[in-house]
């Protein structure tokens, strides 16, 4: 089956950020009263977000945190450290505010919506889920593609309308996170797809593998790669062989977000892949991304450079769930603070700095 109609909207060119106010808000430093660059990168933090939300008095108070869930077919080939069913009781730990992300929601008072996008588990009985059940999770990609094109295009739907949402609702930022037992390994996969390289440069522990276990996870993505790297035509239908419903749905998010012009603050491993995928899809995208830490995860840093991203933090963090990036949270919020609360010298009635310091 060839690419289907329903994601013509990936055509669409992201938003043009606003230079104009970058400027300003760069002229905006220079007057606060404090030496030019003392307070290093939180200056830039708050510059960047000016240009994102166009405005010179940036904030990212309104912020919702999406977590997509789904199981993968390749976790039968024992990627994995865990067992497929903790992604289902996973989601049933996300609902009853038990996992890390709600409490870092809780703490932000950020808005919190998981969405389970197929697992082997049913999860029906779960409220507070939003369900768009593909299937029992993905194919095994070591025998066949993860996904048809009809489940691709439901992921990216999926996401789409989550972004969508959040910028009609008047967010000001968005987090994407997500939960699936073996989408390291998926993760892996793809971004060897997209970056041309090998399985031994980007694999990692993922849930906490051995040394034994990481060399077994290579030799499945091997093979994975083995199969779909001389079939695979596009970013679009690499994510189709080796990707996730999750992965996807994350995908689509970060266009769509990036085509609204909404902030998207990026996780870890898995959701910088997913970024990683989206400005390969649709070029630009990246313009709309902040990427919040490094992970320990041994592939994160040569993804960050893919991308030329400078994460704000590293903590050695490995979780997903957008722990990350909503960890990140409060120092977006005091850059943003500093930005518009501090006095200029002119109000402060404070001396600058002499030309001839």
């Amino acid at each position: 089956m060839t690419q289907p109609a329903a994601l013509h909207w990936l055509s669409t060119p992201p938003a043009v950020t606003n230079q104009e106010m970058r400027q300003l808000a760069e002229q905006r430093q220079t007057q606060l009263t404090k030496p030019p660059g003392s307070l290093g990168r939180l200056e830039e933090f708050a510059i960047r977000l000016a240009a994102l939300q166009n405005t010179l008095q940036p904030g990212a108070d309104r912020v919702h945190i999406a977590i997509f869930a789904a199981d993968h077919g390749v976790a039968a080939e024992g990627v994995s450290a865990f067992p497929q069913s903790v992604t289902g009781e996973m989601i049933r730990n996300f609902t009853r505010g038990g996992a890390a992300i709600n409490v870092l929601a809780r703490a932000l008072n950020a808005s919190l919506e998981i969405i389970n996008l197929g697992t082997v588990h049913d999860t029906q009985a779960l409220a507070h889920v939003r369900h768009c059940h593909l299937g029992a999770g993905t194919a095994n990609f070591v025998h066949q593609p993860a996904m048809t094109w009809e489940q691709l295009s439901q992921a990216f739907q999926a996401g789409f309308e989550t972004t969508e949402h959040a910028q009609q609702t008047g967010q000001q930022l968005f987090i994407g996170g997500e939960m699936g037992i073996g989408n390291t390994a998926s993760a892996t996969a793809l971004a060897c797809l997209l970056l041309n390289e090998q399985p031994e440069r980007l694999t990692g522990r993922g849930t906490g593998l051995d040394e034994q276990g990481i060399a077994h996870k290579i030799t499945i993505i091997a093979r994975a790669l083995s199969l779909h790297r001389p079939q695979t035509d596009s970013p679009l239908d690499a994510l189709r062989r080796v990707g996730g419903f999750e992965i996807a749905a994350l995908t689509g998010a970060y266009i769509h977000g990036a085509q609204l012009g909404l902030p998207l603050l990026i996780d870890g491993f898995i959701s910088t892949v997913a970024a990683l995928t989206a400005e390969h899809i649709t070029p630009g995208c990246k313009d709309w991304f902040i990427f919040s830490h490094q992970s320990s995860e041994l592939g994160h840093a040569l993804v960050l450079k893919a991308l030329s991203a400078d994460p704000l933090i590293d903590l050695q963090m490995r979780l997903g769930e957008g722990s990350g990036a909503a960890v990140t949270l409060n120092l977006l919020r005091m850059a943003c603070k500093l930005h518009n609360e501090m006095a200029t010298f002119s109000e402060a009635q404070v001396s600058q700095q002499s030309e001839l310091s």
